[in-house]
Parts: structure tokens; sequence; C-alpha cells
């Protein structure tokens, strides 16, 4: 296994920050967020959803941080460090959720690559037809063009982890997370101006507690938990990375406000513009492929939109995308295998078992009555993360010892955390309940 005396590790807190922002901040945020909202009424959602975010999503990676930092390795290896060959599972599962999420989650990648080169090729001549949805089923229903460009998305990923943590993950991260907010600032002016975007507006930040209901607040707690990325074994293992000098609480608080920062952006974004041009808020993730598309030609330059949007969603992808592969590539590595092996292996096999994934559209691949990768989303989702989430905060909670877990957030007592008794609090009893509540939600094939 890997001395932690020469195990990489990021180059400074803000660093892991950005890092860490990066993998949260995905397309869960730019594509399920609006979504979401645009079902359960816009404000009223926005309002739980943040509430949920800075009570359960604090909470939950507080402790995939924390444990990752005092284990120092990937995140079967934590878990058995620190309580034992029977906790080891749980790290496991997180590092099998991380190897199958970006098995499909390449493939919309590809995707997005697609859309991103053919906005200058054609794409909003065609949408401006009310031809978006047959442009995105003639695409989908090529299997060898979709492969090429899920390949050409594990290649970018892959080569980004190459280049280590210091210089590949925190390097590149660095450059894309401003520059996504950049595309996202352009895209919000743009929207705004658009004449009807007011009603957008107020749909959107006026809210409107009527039409809440137990599944609004299930779906907000869902999404909030999803869109930090946790149980998914990437957080872990970046916070095995962080500096024993660096301050846990005020990191994983930037990372929450980071990521809730975006979604709430991409709201901003998407409802003025679908509004505007007299689109269903609820229009579903068809709404990025098939509905933006044609306000896109609606709009003035709209073919310059169009690919500022799709490399927006293409940076969201990426820097996800590189933190779903170095959790177990990580796992390599602390077993003495070279990065460079370590990244390609783990690599070319993401991509062979992303394959049913990327042809399940085009060949009516099915797993009972879901095309195979929405049933691989399903399995991620809605059992996998959640489990492990729940079991991180269990472990974190119940069985590392008080004063090693304070110490570790602490760093030693020399950072102030007045409210660490409610956080354990959180910890042990109200955050793993709320993931249950969403695992038992998800269960419904």
């Amino acid at each position: 296994m890997t001395d932690k005396t020469t195990r990489e590790s990021f180059g400074s807190r803000i660093g892991f920050v950005i890092a860490a922002a990066g993998s949260a901040v995905g397309l869960g945020n730019l594509w399920k967020f609006p979504y979401l909202a645009g079902m359960n009424g816009g404000a009223a959602f926005l309002f739980i959803y943040i509430v949920i975010i800075l009570c359960i999503g604090v909470t939950a990676m507080m402790c995939e941080v924390v444990v990752g930092r005092m284990g120092g390795l990937n995140a079967a290896d934590s878990f058995e460090k620190l309580g034992g060959k029977r906790w080891k599972p749980v790290g496991w599962s997180g590092i099998a959720c991380a190897f199958i999420i970006l098995s499909y989650y390449a493939v919309i990648g590809g995707w997005i690559i697609r859309y991103m080169i053919h906005s200058f090729t054609g794409l909003i001549e065609l949408a401006a037809q009310g031809k978006s949805a047959e442009v995105f089923s003639v695409f989908v229903s090529n299997s060898g063009e979709v492969v090429f460009y899920q390949a050409l998305f594990m290649v970018i990923t892959a080569a980004l982890v190459l280049l280590g943590v210091k210089n590949g993950i925190e390097k590149s991260c660095k450059i894309m997370m401003p520059m996504l907010f950049i595309a996202m600032l352009v895209l919000i002016v743009r929207a705004v101006t658009l004449p009807g975007a007011m009603k957008g507006i107020e749909f959107y930040l006026y809210p409107d507690f009527s039409k809440v209901t137990a599944q609004t607040v299930l779906a907000a707690l869902g999404q909030g938990f999803f869109s930090l990325s946790l149980g998914a074994g990437a957080i872990l293992i970046y916070g095995s990375y962080l500096p024993k000098t660096a301050n846990i609480i005020k990191s994983v608080r930037q990372i929450c406000l980071i990521d809730t920062s975006v979604a709430f952006l991409a709201g901003l974004m998407v409802f003025p513009a679908v509004f505007a041009f007299n689109a269903p808020p609820e229009a579903g993730p068809g709404l990025t492929f098939i509905t933006l598309p044609g306000l896109f030609a609606q709009m003035p330059g709209g073919m310059i939109f169009s690919a500022i949007f799709f490399l927006l969603f293409f940076l969201a992808a990426l820097t996800s995308s590189i933190s779903l592969l170095e959790a177990p590539t990580g796992y390599l590595i602390d077993h003495g295998v070279k990065r460079t092996h370590a990244t390609l292996i783990m690599a070319l096999l993401i991509f062979l078992v992303g394959l049913p994934s990327a042809i399940s559209l085009a060949g009516g691949l099915k797993i009972g009555s879901r095309d195979f990768i929405d049933a691989a989303g399903y399995l991620t989702d809605s059992i996998m993360m959640p489990l492990a989430s729940m079991l991180c905060c269990i472990f974190a909670g119940w069985s590392l010892k008080d004063e090693k877990l304070k110490a570790e957030l602490t760093n030693n007592g020399t950072i102030n955390f007045p409210t660490y008794g409610l956080w354990k609090i959180m910890m042990k009893v109200i955050a793993p309940a709320a993931i249950l509540c969403i695992f038992a939600t998800g269960l419904k094939w």
C-alpha cells in the first residue's frame, strides 16, 4: 500500500474546495434542478432545497471529508483502516458507485460534446424547423457515433486524471470552474433580457407554498443529496488528499455554497428563456437536448448561445467525471499501481462497461421496463449512493471515537466549532433518517 508520506495531495485548501465543488457541480445542477423546480412550483422548491443543503448536505459531506482525511486512503481502505474489515464494503460500494456512474455519465458527456459541435453545424437551423426531437432521436440511434463521443469524453477525462492530483485535477478545476461561472452569467444576461422573461423570474423567485406537498420536500431532499455527489467515493478520496492543516468545516461550507449557487443560477438561466418562449417549465430531461435548442433557434445569435450553453454543460460534466474516475483509480494507486497504468486500466474498463448504456437507446437494450442507461442511473442514484452515504454518517457518528473525530475537525483544537454537538446529532440521527427517506422513496422501479 502507498506510503502516506509519498501520497499525492492538493496544493492548497482552496484547490481542494474548487476541485470538490467541481465534483459536486455536475449535470444534476444544470439538468435536473431546473426540471425538478419546474415540476414543484419554482421558488417554493428552491427555498426547501436550500434549507436541506444547509442541514443535511453540509452534515453528510463533512462526514465523507473527515473520514477521507482521517483514513488518508481511498474509500475502501479508509473505512478498513478506521473501522476494521467489516466496514470495508461501505467503501467498496462507493468506489463501485463511482465506476458505474461514470460508465453512463460518459455517454451523456459524449452527447454534450456532439451538441456543442453541432451548434455550429446545423443544429440551430434544424431546431428552427421544429426538428429538435428528430435530431436527438437520430443521433442517439446511431450507435457508432454515440460510442465515438463516449470514447472522446473518456479520453479527455483520463488525460486530466493522468496528470495527477495537483497538476491535473486541481489545476484543471481552477480553470474550468471560473469558465463555468462566466458561461452561466453570459447566458443569464441573455435570458433575463428576453421579452417576457420576467414571468420566468417571478415563477422562480416568488414562492407559492400552496403548491408544496410531501413529494416536493422529498424531491428537494433527493436533489440536495445527489447534487453534492455524496456516497460515490469521490468526495471521500478528495478528502484523503486534503492537507492536515486545512479547515474542513470552512471548506465543506464553501463547497456546498458553490454547488448551491450553480443550481440557483441554472434556474435563473433556464426559466426566463422558457417563459419568454412559452415552453413548459416542467419539460424534463428533454429540456436540454430538445426544448432549449428550439429556444436558441428563436434568439438572435442563437448559434453562439447554444455553443456557450453546451460548453457550460461540458465543463460541469468534466469536473464531475474526473472525480468519478479518481475514486477507483486512487484504489489501484494506493495498492502500488503507477498512476498512468491505474488511470488507463480504469478508464478502459469504465468505457467498456458503459457500452450497453451507449447503445441502449438505439438498440432497445432494456432491463425490465427501463432503458439500460436509465437502469444504471436508477441503481446508483436510488440505491447505492443513499446507502453508502447513510452508512458513512452512521460510521462517523457511532463508530469513530468522539475525541479523534473532534480533533480531526478542529485540527487538534485550533479551529473553533461551536456547533459540534448539533452536528453530531445531525450526523448520528437526522441525516441517516433523511437519507433513508430518499432510499425508501427511490425504490419504485
